[in-house]
């Protein structure tokens, strides 16, 4: 035996659902901007922002940096829905409309593709159901869980 521990992750997404979530939560960014999380599956997440004025760039449009901050935390959510810690490796965005004052940015995160160290990710952020950019995202998958997986051993 190799001693390595294997790990039932969907499993330990349901019973440590609101642990996960409440890590997520967490992130003080996200905070910062008033992204609230309104979702979060197995390998998904979905979040929403509304642009402030103090959001908008010198076209009086949403700052594509916080297009991309929202994006990037769907991301998030989704890559360490699992409770494994994981980090960004790579994204590529692709702004394809204008968010502006007082709309309501909703972004959502889907898993394509994971295996035990990468996982792909595609996310879509729309506005009054107009899509206003996608960004996909590879994700570096850490050994270590943020949360305890002691009893899902062997299983």
């Amino acid at each position: 035996m190799s001693g390595k521990m294997i790990v039932d992750e969907r499993k330990l997404h349901q019973e440590r659902y609101e642990e996960i979530l409440e890590k997520l939560k967490q992130d003080q960014y996200a905070q910062f901007l008033g992204i609230r999380l309104l979702e979060l599956g197995e390998g998904t997440a979905t979040a929403e922002l509304t642009v402030a004025p103090h959001m908008l760039n010198a076209h009086g449009t949403a700052h594509g940096a916080v297009i991309f901050s929202l994006a990037d935390f769907v991301f998030a959510a989704a890559c360490n829905s699992y409770g494994k810690t994981s980090v960004a490796l790579s994204m590529n965005i692709g702004f394809l409309a204008a968010g502006f004052n007082g709309n309501r940015l909703v972004a959502t995160a889907t898993e394509e593709k994971k295996n035990n160290r990468t996982a792909w990710y595609r996310i879509r952020v729309e506005s009054e159901n107009e899509l206003i950019a996608t960004l996909d995202a590879l994700a570096y998958r850490k050994n270590e869980y943020f949360v305890s997986v002691g009893e899902q051993e062997g299983k």
